[in-house]
């Protein structure tokens, strides 16, 4: 992610960061002067498709040139949005409705990007496609979606959870809980000792820093919160969509995190 797609937690960009659905009726609207909503709704979920079709059999060009096509012709052109249905309830869900209907109406190989003027072509940084851990990678394309779904949602939360700590001078905190938390989560290795931490970061003892960790785990909860909310139509939805998501990582993340 570029540095100008970060936010301050609660800062001037909050009201406009408010749900995906409220997003999608701001562009039926016509408030996207500047394509900054519809921008936002690119910038974030390439990925899950990229991967999706990935897992449909596509070569990494084919799905680099499907996944531009896909978001140009249906998200830019706004029939995405159009059809858009607040009681679907869940916007993953309903990207990836959209994403089965188009491919499903197109002839993949030939006409994928003919109809396209590349001067309107809408530029994604494809250039390092994501990276999917074994077990996801020849899994199904629904479940590489559903994964890569998830992976984009941790990256943001990480980021914006980043920023707060270090709005707060509190670097230390943050990386203790990326190092004994987060990383051996995401990379599947052994947490390392809280002795072995505070050595390293100069704390005092294990207890200061196994209070410190857990400040900066109820900020990452709160904000994974938020932003599985932004997706969905209610606190319940987002409950669930977390632990919908969460199957795809190992248990002890829903524990953990």
């Amino acid at each position: 992610m570029r540095d100008d797609d970060k936010t301050d937690i609660g800062g001037s960009q909050e009201a406009f960061l408010t749900t995906h659905w409220s997003l999608i009726e701001s562009i039926k609207a016509g408030q996207d002067k500047d394509r900054a909503l519809i921008g936002l709704l690119l910038e974030r979920y390439w990925k899950p498709v990229y991967c999706y079709l990935r897992r449909q059999g596509h070569d990494n060009e084919q799905a680099k040139d499907l996944t531009q096509a896909f978001l140009h012709e249906v998200v830019l052109n706004r029939d995405l949005v159009r059809r858009a249905d607040q009681t679907k309830g869940r916007f993953r869900s309903y990207l990836l409705y959209a994403l089965n209907r188009y491919m499903a109406k197109q002839r993949l190989k030939e006409k994928a990007l003919k109809r396209i003027p590349k001067e309107k072509l809408v530029h994604i940084d494809l250039v390092e496609p994501p990276a999917l851990p074994e077990s996801i990678a020849n899994a199904s394309a629904e479940d590489s979606y559903h994964y890569a779904w998830l992976s984009a949602l941790l990256e943001r939360v990480f980021l914006d959870v980043k920023a707060e700590c270090d709005k707060h001078e509190m670097g230390i905190h943050w990386v203790l809980f990326y190092e004994r938390i987060a990383k051996p989560i995401l990379e599947n290795t052994p947490q390392p000792p809280l002795s072995r931490l505070c050595k390293e970061y100069n704390i005092e003892d294990p207890k200061k820093a196994s209070n410190m960790i857990v400040t900066v785990k109820r900020r990452f909860q709160a904000i994974l919160m938020r932003h599985a909310r932004s997706t969905v139509l209610s606190e319940d939805q987002a409950s669930e969509e977390l632990d919908d998501l969460f199957r795809f990582f190992p248990e002890r993340a829903q524990h953990s995190f």
